[in-house]
């Protein structure tokens, strides 16, 4: 993704001369906004944004808007403002994840536009009812990631459409070096030629589809026709919230590792299968029910409630809730998972 945007910014860089001032720069607050349904990761997107940060794209968008420091006192406030503006949601956990700030990732910066800076969050919610200026939807992660869901296996996406314009890409390759570093990017990303898939590499992932040119933002960020392979890579998105949604996606696989954030998106009370249902929806893997269920009450995260759902369609299951003294008592509390063995 490095090469091709490096290449985009050396295109569209205006020639100034010494005199001539240096850019506007504006802040930006994006929020990734998630919640499991039924099994269901979802992301809330938004329609409009009533400011003039999303231009006229007609992608979905992630909630975002510019900081104001005129009425945020800090960006997390700028970032909840919006937020809720824009969705209706009041968020709860929300964290830093990561600083955009590549010089054209907003097109309109090669027009003399301001280069925009944008300040990505994750907040984790249960999926509500939505209101709000923006026209939000709680759309699916898969819809935009369809080779990151390894739940009934491996994805035929990947091994049928994903590795061969891959490949094509290889051929292009000006020397043999060259071709040997995209090879072995190529491999370790999507687990190909037995290597094994790794579940937070998302955004390497997404990157690498980018730069062989075979997602729609990579296309319609030089002003060339979508190529027909992307139309089957997964959802669009304005910008580049789609990498910004990769980043988030990989940085929580990652967490609910070590930290147990994964109870941010689960009522009070839960069973223990509702509780497998949502890491599997997350890590997009399946998980062994007893192995889980062993490292889950050994790890001394959770504490029988005593109470029991008569409504899960058989045996009443017990309820469980978050036992929140596991924070004193270990360093990284989170959910340890196995990498899946299917190679492609």
């Amino acid at each position: 993704m490095a090469t091709r945007r490096a290449a985009l910014e050396s295109a569209r860089l205006p020639r100034k001369s010494a005199s001539e001032t240096v850019p506007s720069v504006v802040i930006g607050l994006n929020a990734v906004i998630v919640a499991v349904t039924d099994e269901v990761p979802r992301v809330l997107t938004v329609s409009r944004t009533d400011h003039a940060l999303a231009g006229s794209a007609t992608a979905d968008a992630l909630p975002f808007g510019p900081l104001r420091p005129e009425q945020h006192r800090t960006l997390e406030r700028g970032l909840r403002s919006w937020a809720r503006q824009q969705t209706g949601i009041r968020l709860g956990y929300v964290e830093q994840l990561y600083t955009f700030g590549d010089r054209f990732r907003d097109p309109r910066a090669g027009q003399g536009g301001p280069w925009m800076i944008s300040v990505a969050y994750l907040a984790l919610v249960r999926e509500q009812q939505l209101a709000g200026r923006g026209e939000a939807h709680w759309r699916d992660w898969y819809d935009y990631f369809p080779w990151e869901d390894w739940r009934s296996g491996p994805p035929a996406l990947i091994s049928q459409a994903i590795a061969p314009a891959l490949e094509s890409w290889l051929t292009q390759a000006s020397d043999t070096p060259d071709a040997r570093a995209r090879r072995e990017r190529r491999d370790i990303a999507f687990g190909l030629h037995r290597t094994p898939w790794d579940t937070e590499r998302t955004l390497e992932r997404y990157e690498l589809l980018y730069e062989a040119g075979l997602v729609s933002e990579a296309t319609s960020d030089v002003g060339e026709p979508t190529p027909p392979e992307a139309e089957n890579l997964g959802r669009p998105m304005a910008l580049d919230h789609r990498r910004i949604l990769a980043t988030a996606l990989g940085r929580l696989r990652g967490k609910i590792k070590y930290r147990p954030v994964v109870f941010e998106l689960l009522p009070p009370t839960f069973t223990l299968s509702h509780l497998q249902r949502v890491v599997e929806a997350l890590a997009g893997i399946r998980l062994h029910k007893q192995n889980f269920r062993r490292l889950v009450e050994r790890g001394g995260l959770v504490e029988g409630t005593g109470q029991y759902d008569e409504e899960t369609g058989g045996r009443p299951a017990e309820l469980f809730a978050f036992r929140r003294e596991v924070l004193r008592e270990r360093a990284a509390p989170g959910v340890r998972l196995p990498g899946p063995q299917a190679r492609v």
